[in-house]
């Protein structure tokens, strides 16, 4: 089969596709033959040695979480799952972005039909990442939430998540996003200079932020204490891991949601359009480079994903 890996920590030019053994499923295992891989921020910062304190990679390195696809095989013990089945899943293996992943039968959905292959790709990281984040802030209607990132692959998925509980949402993206983010009933807000200003303006006269999630980092979690005096308990980073420890705030990172009950829920918001999953790109597989160059410019709508 074809998979993506590395031999050493770098920029994008570290990443080949290769041919490589076909991995044979273990005890409570699955084979799935990938149809959709979505590719993430956390996955770049990991090949380029940026994250080798929490996650460090052992060479040859594959990349990716998750995926949609097939099944495939089964390995013993196996009993909710059959060859044929249409499922979307995680790994924590690094190894989703190739032709074939080798999965923990507790970590696979069913996809709904009708749900295209490359949105059910793009859900389990980004979705289960802002189905956390939300819950983390404890909303309730009427309250006013601000999402940094708004536009992005978890932030999309957030601010939908957050109208979804009946409160106020402030979305922080560039001005291209701003359209998009009316059109879900979000305020958009642009990034830059007076930005805390804009936020209490755009939010209910009268009206305080009561939460805060970021998915960006940089210094948001500081503006949020600091400037909107929002409670650090309602306060959720996905970005910025130092924030978590020197303010008190929440950091829920995408194991805090994923779970398969989460990834149907999800799935099933998307298949009845009741929740957009935006895709910025698809490349297949072997252009792995040119969608983690895309990745890296930053500022897309959405999702990226890979079709192997």
């Amino acid at each position: 089969m074809k998979a993506v890996r590395f031999d050493e920590y770098g920029a994008v030019d570290v990443l080949d596709v290769r041919e490589v053994p076909v991995p044979e499923p273990g005890p409570g295992q699955v084979l799935v033959r990938v149809k959709a891989a979505g590719i993430n921020p956390g996955e770049a910062k990991i090949r380029d040695g940026a994250l080798h304190s929490r996650f460090p990679a052992t060479f040859p390195s594959g990349e990716g979480s998750d995926f949609a696809g097939v099944v495939d095989k089964l390995g013993p013990g196996v009993s909710s799952a059959k060859p044929g089945d249409e499922v979307i899943g995680w790994v924590d293996t690094r190894s989703s972005q190739a032709e074939y992943v080798v999965a923990d039968e507790a970590n696979l959905a069913g996809k709904p039909g009708g749900l295209p292959w490359e949105v059910a790709g793009a859900i389990p990281i980004a979705g289960s990442t802002a189905w956390a984040a939300v819950r983390a802030v404890d909303l309730k209607p009427g309250d006013t939430v601000v999402v940094v990132g708004a536009a992005g692959g978890v932030g999309s998925i957030a601010v939908q998540l957050a109208k979804r509980t009946g409160a106020t949402v402030i979305g922080l993206a560039g001005p291209s996003n701003h359209d998009w983010l009316t059109r879900h009933g979000v305020i958009p807000v642009a990034y830059g200079d007076g930005v805390a200003e804009r936020i209490r303006d755009a939010a209910p006269a009268g009206q305080p932020v009561d939460a805060f999630v970021d998915t960006f980092g940089g210094d948001y979690v500081e503006l949020a204490v600091n400037d909107l005096k929002v409670s650090p308990d309602r306060i959720d980073t996905v970005a910025n891991f130092e924030a978590v420890a020197k303010y008190g705030v929440k950091g829920e990172g995408s194991s805090a949601g994923l779970s398969a009950a989460t990834l149907t829920e999800l799935a099933d918001l998307a298949a009845a359009k009741e929740l957009e999953i935006p895709l910025a790109h698809t490349f297949p597989l072997r252009e792995v480079r040119a969608a983690y160059t895309q990745l890296a410019k930053g500022h897309v709508r959405g999702k990226i994903v890979l079709l192997p």
